[in-house]
């Protein structure tokens, strides 16, 4: 490992109202993994954007190679050989993975003409040297999220960078299509020196695959570690100033009448192809029954229907014992349903509305936020809003900051605060914790356990199975739209599971559907 490739000195960065970096000091090494962890707030998404040019700091110094960066902007950064890789993805779905590769750097032909078959054979070169398989000639919106992800990676190596930068890389991802970026990370690093950034909450990530950690905590730097000095509870004390203690969550009383049920649901995907494949489930009051897959196997078409987003195709389902499929999701809400999206950017927010007006969000016509359901009490409102986020630890601003202006995590709390908060029987729940620090997952499990225990039936999707092994009463696995498994809780192990996520039906080839 060389000498250091980037170098912050009391780098400051302050916008209204917050302090997000407080001279922070630390450099980076060429050819090392370095991971950069913290509770949402805390200032690692800021640093890292200050290095791609997209912030200048209000204070101190950054130096590439030795060089201090003048000109803060994304174009000086790419020709300093940085390049990121952001949380939400920066990519035209109409457009195919070629073109979005080569978009702004296309190849000519006569230095004129667009060469589309240029862009393809660039594209081949990328995926073979670097072992990011995707199909160049496919449309970025019919492929999955992880594909997606391998576009901006190629993308940014397309350009030339030698200094990576990855904005929690793994939040979309499955556990298999993470090792399989790992195993790309290794072998860029190995093979071509270069320097990897990964921001992530993901303790575990960070002991697997950096070489180095540096910690923030409220905008400070609290250290910079080896990683191989260092564990996951070491590095969980340091994020959040204190212990954090994921243990057995204690259960309370037994369940209650089916409160969720599905009867054999068939559910069609945008293409229009048959996603979800004769589902049949229910969900108790006072259980949390998870669902385990991998993604792209028909649970999002799943909670999508269950929510009134997506038409069924054949079928029917309940909700508090009312038929519900036909019913649009204002409709659905009504009969007791509070839902957490798995796409918080595209369903869970108003990106240009303020914290307050997305907490306020259905409740607008209540006797305590309005006036004969016409004028609206802004003092009660914002009363409410200040608790809510105070409760759920909202923050990167006041509650009349824009949402879109909020890091992922913080956007996340915002959709969980307002969902819980509509204190349902039923609880339908995608992803809650995807990119979630790690004291704001801990708070949102015990959020979801308490729920459960005061009788609410709670439906569960997550591509962590930590969190699901964790919360749930009952396990159901899907694969290509079907249901492969079906376990109580103890009754498997992550192992097992994972044969019946990928359709076998364990290592006898005998269902163990309960």
């Amino acid at each position: 490992m060389q000498d250091s490739i980037v170098r912050f000195e009391n780098v400051s960065m302050q916008f209204p109202g917050v302090l997000a970096n407080d001279r922070v000091s630390f450099d980076i090494k060429k050819g090392e993994v370095f991971a950069l962890v913290g509770e949402n707030g805390a200032g690692k998404s800021t640093l890292m954007n200050i290095l791609y040019g997209i912030h200048e700091p209000t204070d101190g110094a950054v130096y590439i190679n030795g060089r201090r960066i003048e000109k803060f902007n994304p174009k000086e950064a790419i020709s300093m050989g940085v390049g990121m890789v952001h949380q939400h993805f920066m990519l035209v779905p109409s457009f195919t993975v070629a073109q979005n590769i080569v978009m702004s750097k296309e190849p000519r032909k006569l230095g004129v003409l667009y060469d589309l078959k240029g862009a393809n054979r660039e594209t081949e070169r990328l995926v073979k040297e670097y072992g990011l398989e995707v199909e160049p000639e496919a449309k970025v919106g019919e492929i999955s999220v992880g594909l997606q992800q391998r576009v901006e990676i190629l993308k940014t190596l397309y350009r030339g960078a030698d200094i990576l930068i990855l904005d929690e890389p793994t939040a979309v991802l499955t556990p298999q299509e993470t090792e399989e970026l790992f195993t790309v990370i290794r072998k860029i690093v190995k093979e071509k020196q270069m320097t990897v950034i990964i921001i992530t909450h993901k303790l575990y990530e960070v002991m697997s695959i950096s070489d180095r950690v540096a910690v923030m905590r409220r905008g400070k730097l609290v250290g910079v570690e080896e990683t191989k000095n260092v564990n996951e509870r070491i590095l969980a004390s340091m994020m959040v100033g204190r212990e954090v203690l994921f243990d057995h969550i204690e259960r309370t009383g037994e369940p209650g009448e089916v409160m969720i049920k599905a009867d054999d649901i068939y559910v069609a995907d945008n293409r229009g192809l048959l996603a979800v494949n004769g589902v049949s489930l229910e969900v108790k009051a006072g259980e949390v029954l998870g669902i385990a897959a991998i993604e792209g196997n028909g649970q999002s078409e799943l909670v999508e229907a269950l929510t009134g987003m997506r038409p069924l195709q054949r079928g029917s389902f309940y909700i508090c014992g009312t038929k519900a499929d036909g019913m649009n999701p204002g409709q659905i809400r009504k009969l007791g349903s509070a839902h957490i999206p798995e796409d918080r950017v595209a369903t869970g927010v108003s990106l240009q509305s303020t914290i307050t007006d997305n907490l306020i969000i259905g409740k607008e016509k209540l006797p305590a936020f309005s006036k004969y359901k016409l004028h609206l009490k802004q003092s009660s409102i914002a009363r409410y809003a200040r608790e809510l986020a105070e409760k759920f630890d909202l923050r990167g601003g006041g509650i009349n900051t824009r949402a879109g202006d909020l890091s992922g995590g913080n956007m996340q709390k915002v959709v969980v605060a307002r969902e819980f908060s509509f204190d349902t029987p039923v609880l339908i729940i995608a992803q809650p914790t995807r990119g979630v620090d790690i004291g704001a997952i801990e708070f949102i499990h015990r959020q979801i356990t308490d729920k459960r225990n005061q009788g609410c039936a709670v439906l569960l999707v997550s591509a962590d199975l930590d969190e699901i092994f964790r919360l749930s009463d009952r396990i159901i696995t899907m694969f290509e739209g079907k249901v492969t498994g079906e376990f109580k809780s103890g009754e498997i192990d992550k192992m097992e599971i994972s044969y019946y996520m990928t359709g076998h039906r364990g290592e006898e080839g005998e269902s163990r559907d309960n």
